[in-house]
């Protein structure tokens, strides 16, 4: 009874991978946020456009990438880091004046996969307007600072938190000298960098990020991590993200 239970699982395993490869290759492989259907969230809405030459399907991201908004809304890791940087990188091809608004609700990550992403924002000419929805922890909260000055926002029940970098280590005595001197390095790399954004004095910085720190917006914008809060009660505008400006 073993034996044919057995065939029958492997045959629909097989069938389900055959399905899913036929799936992938009708899939458009020109879309830049994502271009395979197992790397797309399940439920991620299509908007359909009318064109001259008859109907445009794209999947939201995408379709928001064509008005310059790219969205971090997962952790930090080397794959999100290099959607990221590659939408970037061609949004800065684009036009080198036109603004990038990056919104982000992400509990961190990689601190080497974020810096990718803060080099880069750094890199591009283009001003980049940094946007918390939900929270920015941890890199997250790295990368909302770093937008262009006054451009840093953040939404009234969203909330920012702060920490030094985690890690860990094991092997030889030796082996654990070295990493844990790695992780002094980051960590003060990362110091200085809150205190390049935030204007705040190096020992304020350390005391802050000694442990887990959280804030809400109107701290963080105290604290100089932002520039503003959104509030709507007050009729505060949403940007488009599609300014018109000339190149």
């Amino acid at each position: 009874m073993i034996c044919p239970l057995l065939g029958a699982i492997m045959n629909v395993c097989v069938r389900i991978v055959r399905n899913g490869q036929k799936c992938l290759s009708g899939i458009s492989k020109r879309t830049l946020y994502v271009s395979s259907a197992h790397l797309r969230p399940l439920g991620v809405p299509f908007v359909i456009e009318q064109t001259g030459r008859g109907e445009r399907t794209y999947d939201i991201y995408s379709r928001l990438l064509k008005e310059r908004i790219v969205c971090l809304m997962a952790p930090v890791d080397d794959f999100v880091s290099g959607l990221l940087v590659a939408q970037l990188l061609f949004l800065q091809s684009e036009s080198k004046k036109k603004p990038v608004h990056m919104y982000i609700n992400t509990p961190g990550g990689s601190v080497t996969a974020g810096l990718a992403v803060y080099d880069t924002m750094q890199l591009v000419q283009c001003p980049i307007a940094t946007w918390c929805v939900g929270q920015a922890s941890s890199m997250g909260s790295l990368l909302l600072c770093a937008g262009a000055p006054g451009m840093r926002n953040a939404l009234p029940n969203s909330r920012i938190m702060l920490h030094q970098p985690l890690g860990g280590a094991q092997g030889q005595a030796s082996d654990i000298v070295i990493q844990a001197n790695e992780i002094k390095k980051m960590k003060d790399k990362l110091n200085q960098l809150y205190v390049h954004h935030t204007g705040q004095s190096l020992d304020i910085i350390e005391k802050a990020l000694d442990r887990d720190n959280f804030m809400d917006p109107y701290e963080a914008k105290n604290f100089g991590l932002i520039d503003q809060v959104l509030d709507h009660k007050i009729g505060t505008p949403m940007p488009s993200g599609a300014e018109k400006t000339d190149d």
